[in-house]
C-alpha cells in the first residue's frame, strides 16, 4: 500500500567539513537538508498516539549527526546516507532528501546548489 501522507522537515541547517577540495574539508562550511518522509499516518491521527507515526524530533537529530559527522566528498553520498538511516524505520515507505550547498566553491554566481534523491523501502 502507498500512502500519500508525509512529514516534512525543512531547512536544517548545520556547519560540515563535506567537499572535493581541501579547503572544504579543512574550513568546512554550512549544509541544509530538506527531508520528505512518506507514511501512513491515518492511525496517528485517529489515535493521537506518537508510536503511529515517526519522531520528527529524533529524525532532525539524525540528520544534523549526519551533516556535522565523517567529512564526505560528495553531498550525493550525504543524503544517500540520510535516507538509509531513516528507511531503517519500517513505518517509513520512502523518503526524499535534498542537501543544499549554499556556499559551494564554484566559479559563477548562484542561489543554491542541491542534490535530491528518492529512495523507497524496496529499493
Amino acid at each position: 500500500m502507498s500512502s500519500k501522507d508525509f512529514i516534512s522537515l525543512k531547512g536544517i541547517r548545520g556547519f560540515g567539513h563535506h567537499g572535493v577540495f581541501p579547503e572544504e574539508t579543512a574550513n568546512g562550511q554550512e549544509f541544509i537538508v530538506d527531508v520528505e518522509i512518506h507514511l501512513e499516518l491515518r492511525k496517528a491521527g485517529e489515535t493521537d498516539e506518537l508510536d503511529k507515526t515517526i519522531d520528527y524530533g529524533k529524525v532532525s537529530l539524525n540528520v544534523l549527526k549526519h551533516i556535522e559527522g565523517k567529512p564526505l566528498k560528495l553531498i550525493e553520498t550525504l543524503a544517500q546516507n540520510i535516507a538509509d538511516e531513516i528507511l531503517t524505520e519500517e513505518k517509513v515507505e520512502k523518503v526524499i532528501v535534498t542537501v543544499h550547498k549554499p556556499n559551494a566553491p564554484v566559479a559563477v554566481l548562484f542561489t543554491d546548489i542541491s542534490v535530491t534523491v528518492s529512495r523507497k523501502q524496496d529499493d
